[in-house]
């Protein structure tokens, strides 16, 4: 029999469910922003300490983090990959895949390993897989609270949460977690998840470490025809050089899944100190070490000249690749946007525009949006990060204009071409 009260009663329990739901990704929110904080502080500290020892060191430092990571992948998994956000689309879109205890051990010691040790990758890889994580296993231990519908609603509130903690961004976390999984879309029915899950990580994360944007710029952008023509131009080059990276990166994958670590490691290593004595020998700086924002500072300079910034532009390029290469554990995401970044400054000065950071984030917003062919996150993280929403509209015209000169390719291959019905 039906009446009111069985009538009632679905949406009663709907609602209840919906609470439990919002309720648990706060938590996932919660727990991955206290990770996030720590794991950013060891890095950090390990980064710090580094810096004031002798150059030799600095150089080699690459080489001894990828023999910890690989070691680690190898005996604490046990045998992960080094895939980070790779891994969070691969448990996205298959159901069945877990993001294992283990395997999370494994790759946030490589991950520090990677990082501490000055290789050239990003904080967010390891942030995003750890909040995917937490989110992962939580839902598989409260199935009952989640509908079948929303089987993937923790891990994308996770994931959401470690790109918000790490950039101190919560827009950008929740708009990248939802864009990534696909080329050409978002995921369904999981904005108000993602974007819980971003704030309270956020919120545990700014109260250890603060709100200081990531990226400091200066200058007011202006809406002139010349500069907005010239902010097209750097979306076609970025385009290009998105292509091209991606092309690097994805090769570098491969050779992580084909060569023994005791040929690649040691190769890698030895190429990253090649790129260290490089920069230091035309720049007198340690430009290809650390996640990069020393290095926008560094290109932000006017005195710098435009074939120099070039130099550390390709050199930054290949140390991420090798790194990769190499099997080291880091995110894509920052180097992509300090490639943009010189990218950008090398336009800049071109167009003898270098009296503001308008080309330097319009770069970093257009590289970064047709690598991972995420534009709207891109320039959320531009207005979030710089703390300067005005340089949206030339940097949204930058990133459509390198998607669209980026095509179907991407920094990753487990991004799928379209929604599914």
């Amino acid at each position: 029999m039906t009446g009111p009260h069985s009538i009632g009663a679905k949406p009663r329990a709907l609602a209840q469910r919906s609470r439990d739901a919002l309720i648990l990704t706060a938590a996932v929110g919660v727990l991955t922003g206290l990770g996030v904080a720590a794991f950013e502080s060891i890095v950090s500290g390990g980064l710090e300490r580094l810096a004031d020892l002798p150059l030799w060191i600095i150089a080699c430092a690459p080489f001894l983090g990828l023999v910890v990571a690989a070691l680690s992948l190898r005996w604490i998994g046990p045998r992960s990959t080094p895939s980070t956000a790779d891994e969070y689309l691969l448990a996205f879109h298959d159901s069945e895949r877990s993001l294992g205890l283990r395997a999370l051990a494994a790759r946030m010691v490589a991950g520090i390993a990677t990082l501490a040790s000055g290789a050239p990758m990003g904080l967010e890889g390891p942030s995003l897989y750890l909040g995917a994580s937490i989110g992962d296993n939580l839902e598989r231990r409260a199935p009952r609270l989640l509908s079948a519908r929303n089987r993937r609603l923790l891990l994308v509130a996770g994931a959401a949460a470690g790109v918000a903690a790490i950039f101190r961004a919560p827009a950008t976390g929740a708009v990248f977690a939802l864009e990534v999984p696909y080329q050409d879309n978002f995921a369904r029915n999981m904005l108000a998840p993602a974007l819980v899950g971003s704030a309270s990580s956020y919120l545990v994360f700014v109260a250890i470490h603060g709100t200081a944007p990531v990226l400091a710029v200066t200058g007011s952008p202006p809406f002139s025809f010349k500069d907005l023509t010239a902010a097209l131009v750097l979306g076609l080059l970025a385009g290009v050089g998105a292509r091209t990276f991606a092309y690097m990166l994805r090769g570098a994958k491969r050779v992580v899944a084909r060569v023994s670590p005791w040929v690649r490691v040691p190769a890698t290593g030895l190429a990253l100190a090649m790129c260290f004595v490089c920069a230091r020998l035309l720049a007198g700086a340690n430009l290809t070490t650390g996640p990069g924002y020393d290095t926008i500072r560094w290109a932000l300079d006017p005195a710098r000249s435009t074939w120099l910034v070039a130099a550390i532009l390709v050199l930054r390029v290949v140390a991420t690749s090798t790194t990769v290469a190499g099997g080291g554990v880091g995110g894509l995401f920052i180097p992509l946007v300090v490639a943009g970044a010189l990218a950008g400054r090398i336009v800049g000065g071109l167009a003898n525009a270098l009296d503001t950071s308008l080309f330097t984030v319009v770069g970093a917003a257009a590289f970064l949006g047709a690598g991972y062919r995420v534009p709207l996150a891109a320039v959320v993280f531009v207005a979030e990060a710089t703390g300067r929403p005005g340089f949206i509209v030339p940097g949204l015209l930058a990133a459509v204009v390198a998607e669209l000169v980026m095509g179907t390719k991407s920094v990753t291959a487990y991004q799928q071409p379209a929604l599914e019905s």
